[in-house]
């Protein structure tokens, strides 16, 4: 295998030629920079655009990311999913005004230290923004690292993360290492992909050594994960005099948006009217509205959408004690609400505007 400094140089030359032009990549505020990272982990290029030029508009720095209501800033997440992400952003948005003056540190171990900063992110923004020689290391990087150097163990595994760590720390240039992160980021997400990688194409296809072994389709390898746990979820839609009733989640997932109420492990409309009025809300159920799946990380829930109607609208004590709303059509629209609800919403939509 030729050294560091030869691939390198490869890898450098290919990523001025073919690297693809996205918005954040035209700047090197820190700030944006942080923005976009964090809304690229799993989420798709495409996808992103849009969402980080209204988040820019909305929030143009960390101070005014800070001073913001949190149901703004969900709101503005609304689709991105995975929303402690915007939590956490935000988080660590407060503690950059109050610490550092708005201004991101200019060192990857304070980057460390901050509210959903891992090492992954600190290593993108502290070497795209501040020029630190540091590597970083996301899936796609991980992917190229273990063909290119010929890893076979896990990569799942400490140790093995630590080690292809080393390798890439000591191949980072001292002059412009964010172009190198970037490139690696690239090459992983274009031609070094996980399933087809297009080696013929790769600018380090002559030292690679998953290409030079016949092995790339292989690599890497990841422990087997247990598959999503299927979650049966009664979503009741609960309406009264053009109103629906909406709850802001307290739990960690889908923490500080608004749903409807969701009774889990419940399929029928009887025992789930039941389940309701254990909790003071007396519905008659009026239709079944379909049904919606929506898989998380570690579970999937599989929805049947009901509606109900009340016999009365709960009392402002009820409502303040579990962080509830009834609200109409308008005010239901400008809730944050996760994707896991789109069905449902648009069925509490057609409702409420219908009369």
């Amino acid at each position: 295998m030729t050294s560091d400094d030869a691939w390198t140089g490869q890898l450098l030359a290919w990523y001025r030629t073919h690297k693809r032009e996205l918005p954040w990549r035209s700047t090197r505020d820190p700030y944006a920079i942080w923005v976009s990272e964090i809304m690229l982990q799993q989420t798709h290029v495409e996808t992103v655009k849009e969402y980080y030029r209204r988040f820019l508009a909305r929030f143009p720095d960390a101070a005014a990311l800070a001073e913001a209501p949190e149901a703004d800033v969900l709101k503005l997440w609304e689709g991105l999913g995975y929303y402690s992400r915007a939590r956490n952003l935000q988080k660590a948005a407060k503690a950059v005004t109050a610490q550092y003056g708005g201004r991101l540190p200019a060192d990857y171990d304070a980057l460390c230290r901050l509210p959903g900063i891992g090492a992954y992110t600190a290593g993108a923004i502290g070497s795209i923004a501040y020029g630190l020689r540091v590597p970083a290391v996301d899936g796609n990087v991980k992917r190229v690292a273990a063909r290119l150097f010929g890893e076979r163990e896990s990569v799942d595994r400490p140790d093995v993360q630590k080690r292809l760590q080393a390798r890439l720390q000591s191949a980072v240039p001292r002059e412009d290492p964010g172009s190198f992160n970037q490139a690696l980021m690239e090459l992983g997400a274009t031609l070094c992909g996980p399933r087809t990688p297009q080696c013929e194409r790769c600018p380090l296809a002559d030292v690679c050594d998953a290409r030079l072994e016949g092995d790339a389709e292989l690599l890497p390898v990841h422990e087997k994960k247990a598959p999503p746990k299927a979650v049966d979820v009664a979503v009741c839609i609960l309406t009264f005099q053009g109103r629906a009733l909406l709850f802001r989640r307290a739990e960690r997932l889908l923490n500080g948006l608004y749903v409807f109420a969701l009774l889990e492990e419940e399929t029928e409309p009887a025992s789930a009217a039941g389940r309701l009025a254990e909790d003071g809300l007396r519905a008659v159920y009026r239709a079944p509205l379909g049904e919606a799946t929506h898989v998380f990380t570690h579970r999937v829930w599989q929805m049947k959408l009901y509606h109900f109607t009340l016999d009365e609208a709960p009392d402002g004590e009820w409502l303040q004690a579990r962080q509830a709303v009834l609200a109409n059509a308008e005010e239901l629209n400008a809730l944050p609400m996760p994707t896991a609800m789109r069905a449902a919403k648009r069925a509490a939509l057609r409702i409420l505007r219908e009369g």
